[in-house]
Order: C-alpha cells, then structure tokens, then sequence
C-alpha cells in the first residue's frame, strides 16, 4: 500500500505507485478528481431538475400544495430509497463501476423524457430517474472511501471535497435550469439537465481506467466473478420497477405504508447483522445505526429546501426579481462551494492537533447550525414589510443551513466507509440513503402543514397570511432541531467510546 494515497491493499491500482503519488491533487489520489467532476455533473443535472420539479407542479399542472408537497416526497423518499437496493447489487452482483454506468443511463433517459412536453412524460422521466439514481448515487459515495486506508486522517476531507463537488454542480444546474425553467419553458430546463447528465456518465467512463481494480467486478461465494446472466437479471430488474413509481405518483398517499415498514425491516436487519459480527466491528456499526436514526430528522427539516421553501421563496422573499427556482437551488449549493474547502482544511488542521470533534459531535453540532437557521428565517418573518422578507435574512438562515450540513453529510458518507466492515460498505452506504429517503418523505409531510390556498396556480391568501403560515412552522422546527442536537449531545461519550477505533 503507498503511504501518499492511502489506498487499499485489497483495492490497490494496477499502476506504478511513482505515477498516482506524482498525480496526486493537494495530498489526494488522483483519482479523487474524476469522481469529484463524475458527480459534479450528475449533480447539475439531479439538482437542475429538482429546482423545477414543485414549482412546476403548482404553477404549470396546478396542483395545489398539498398534492405537491407529497408527490415531491414520494418523488425523493424514493430517490433516497433505491440506493439501498443498488448498493447491495453493487455489493453482490454488479461492482461498483458496473452500477454507477447502468445508473447514470437510466438518469440520462430520464431527464431526456422529462424534455418531451406530454403528460405522460412527466411521472415516466422522474420513473427512470429514481430508479438510475439507486445505482449511481450509493456506488460512487463509496468508491471515494475506498481511495483511503483505514483510520486515515483525509478521509473526512476527501468528502468535503467531494461534496464541493456535488454543490458545484447543484449550484450551476439550479441557477441555469431553475431560469431556463421558469423564465423561458419548463421543458427546456428539464431537457438542460438531461444533456449534462450525459457529460457525467461520458466523464466517468472515459476517466475510469485510472481506477485500476477498484469497484470492477463482484464476487460470488467462491470468489468468482458473477455471472453475465446473473448481471443481466439487474439491469432488467431495473426497468421492470419503473411502473411500480410510476403508479406511486399517481398513488401519492401509499407512500408512507411503503416507508415506515421497510426502515423498520432495514433498521432491524442491519442491527441484526452488527450482532454477527466481532465487538470492535459491533459497536462500529451500532453507533452508526443511531447516528443514522437520528440523520431521518436533520433531513426532515433540511428538505424544506426543495419543498416548501421553494414556495416560500416565490411568495414571501424579495429575491430582486430573479426566479426562485433558480435563486433558492443556488444559495445553498453555492455557500458550500465557498465553505467546503474550508471545512476540509479545518478538519485536517484540528486533527493534526488532537482536537478534531469526534464525528457524533459533528452530527450534534449540525442540529444546533439547522435549528438556528430556521430561527432566522423566523427572525426575518417578523421584521418583514409588507410580507416580503429581506434576503438578508432568508441569505443568513441558508448560510446556518449550510453550515449544519457540512457538519452531517459529508461526515456522514465518510462514516459509513470507516464503520461499515468491508463486505457490508455498500450495502450499509444503501442504509444511509434510506434514512435520507425516509428524511424526505417526513420533509414532504411537513410541507404539507405549510400549504397555502391556491387556485389555478396562483395564492389565493394574502402574502403577509402566507408568511405567518410558514414562519410558525420555521420556529417549530428550530424548537425539535434544537432539541435533537441536545439529545446527541447527551450520547456523544458512549458514541464516541463504539467509534473511538475510526475517529
């Protein structure tokens, strides 16, 4: 193993080590960059759709908030969902490179679909993209851990870099399509974030030789490659499910009997794999189910943002008349480009000191960050004239946002690589998920309590009745969030003993 890149023994390159330590960007495998850009703009294309998808729903289908909200949730609980099945066919049958090409596929036909101006285009596209979502999204989260050796101190820093990446391209997908969009023609927008799904996928297959062995193939019981057959089954299970979602949107309110019933078997299963597994790597993944459970939340309230504060920015803050699709999906993602350099040079500094917050603190911290922000956005519904808040505020409370989820996502996706015993990485990066897609649904939910009376698309309540509605929501939220970070606060020692091995 090289001692510059950190990388595995059992997934070391097929490369002279001179070439990737000489290669090697600001201390980091080369390697790291063509994932980081792969992402980047599957991410401009996820993220550009998103900035459209509820707007869209009120204004061009006119459905009202309530129905929108919770087709939004069902959208992204199953967005967040189908990572679980993916890693584990990336686990067991299909690699990783395998799974993040089929994935980035059916992503690319879905956003293309969703360009096509018919009805039927609209629930079919976002189909396809969940479902090419599940293969994508898990797999390249976990191939950036394996870039790294255990216990290695850039681990947490290599994904607050790799997580710049992912807002780099949220940042400019949502601004650009959410203007498209909303300024120009729906399709349009839809069909931009389609073209650089592409860009993606071409990106990664072309740079993917640099990997060397890694993600390449899977194994079976004998350590024999699976077979072509047995891949095959994969990719056709992977278009058979797209009816399935397709129903689920026009069935929006079965979301919940699905949800709740799957996390409790998921939570179960996996506690039940921890208690197979040896004491150090027991307490690993224990301490890694509650931080999990406790992610559902953060997520709930963090969610907002492609829910009802997209609506809340349409109606109650004073953007200077640029399109909220594009200003609300641009404010966050860009504070974490600024931000993620930052915060990976600070982690690695306070590490190198011994002073580093051990990762249940990170996950405390960000609950306080959530809550604060929500306060904010209250803050500036109170000294809102004429029920317009000033985006001052609304800049300051995304800010806090943004702050928390550094402190949880990033962190997050590189717990799950130092917790997870190797064979079950995957498959516990697909558990990850589900507590986000679980996240999401409650987030849809939620958004539901903030609907306002519409008609044809437009309000029919005043702006200063409006924002009363959601500001007594906000400060709802910052009184639970606030809450939780107390709760971890509490756990933190026991958390930090099951971890103190990886931290």
């Amino acid at each position: 193993m090289s001692k510059e890149t950190g990388l595995l023994d059992d997934d070391v390159l097929k490369i002279d080590s001179e070439t990737y330590i000489a290669d090697a960007i600001e201390g980091h495998p080369k390697q790291l960059a063509l994932l980081f850009f792969t992402e980047m703009w599957e991410r401009f294309s996820f993220y550009g759709m998103r900035a459209l998808l509820v707007l869209f729903m009120v204004q061009q289908l006119h459905y009202g908030d309530v129905k929108a909200n919770l087709i939004y949730g069902t959208y992204t609980a199953l967005v967040y969902l189908m990572p679980l099945f993916g890693g584990i066919a990336a686990d067991k049958v299909l690699g990783y490179r395998k799974a993040i090409i089929l994935g980035g596929a059916l992503m690319a036909l879905g956003h293309l679909i969703l360009a096509i101006p018919t009805q039927w285009s609209f629930f079919a596209g976002m189909a396809f993209l969940i479902s090419g979502n599940g293969f994508f999204k898990p797999n390249i989260s976990t191939m950036v851990g394996k870039l790294y050796r255990p216990g290695d101190a850039r681990r947490d820093g290599a994904f607050s870099i790799f997580y710049m990446g992912v807002n780099l391209g949220a940042a400019i997908g949502g601004l650009i399509c959410g203007y498209i969009g909303q300024e120009i023609n729906w399709h349009y927008g839809f069909g931009l974030a389609g073209i650089f799904m592409v860009v993606g996928l071409i990106t990664f297959m072309i740079g993917q030789k640099s990997l060397g062995n890694i993600g390449l193939t899977a194994t079976d019981t004998n350590g024999k490659e699976v077979s072509k057959q047995t891949q095959m089954l994969i990719v056709l299970g992977s278009l058979i499910i797209i009816p399935l979602f397709i129903f689920l949107f026009n069935h929006y309110t079965l979301m919940g009997e699905i949800m709740f019933p799957i996390c409790i078997i998921a939570t179960v299963a996996m506690i039940f794999i921890a208690f197979q597994q040896t004491k150090e790597d027991r307490n690993k993944m224990l301490a890694a189910i509650i931080m999990v459970a406790f992610s559902v939340l953060f997520w709930a309230f963090y969610e907002q943002g492609g829910g009802s504060l997209n609506l809340f920015t349409e109606r109650n803050v004073n953007t200077f008349g640029i399109p909220a699709a594009a200003i609300n999906n641009f404010v966050n993602p860009f504070y974490i480009i600024l931000l993620s350099f930052p915060f990976a040079w600070m982690w690695l500094a306070l590490s190198k000191r011994g002073k580093e917050p051990s990762t249940p603190m990170k996950f405390s911290i960000s609950f306080f960050q959530l809550g604060l922000g929500f306060l904010l956005f209250v803050v500036g519904a109170r000294l809102a004239f004429n029920g317009q808040v000033s985006f001052l505020w609304y800049a300051l409370g995304y800010l806090l946002l943004t702050t928390g989820e550094l402190c949880i996502s990033p962190i997050g996706l590189s717990m799950i690589t130092k917790l997870s015993p190797p064979k079950f990485t995957g498959m516990m990066m697909g558990f990850w998920f589900l507590a986000s897609a679980l996240g999401q649904h409650l987030a849809g939910l939620i958004g539901t309590l903030m609907a306002i009376p519409s008609e044809g698309g437009s309000t029919t309540v005043s702006s200063i009745e409006s924002l009363n509605i959601y500001s007594g929501v906000f400060l709802k939220i910052f009184y639970i969030a606030v809450g939780g970070g107390i709760l971890l606060l509490i756990l933190v020692p026991l958390l930090k003993r099951w971890t103190k091995s990886s931290n």
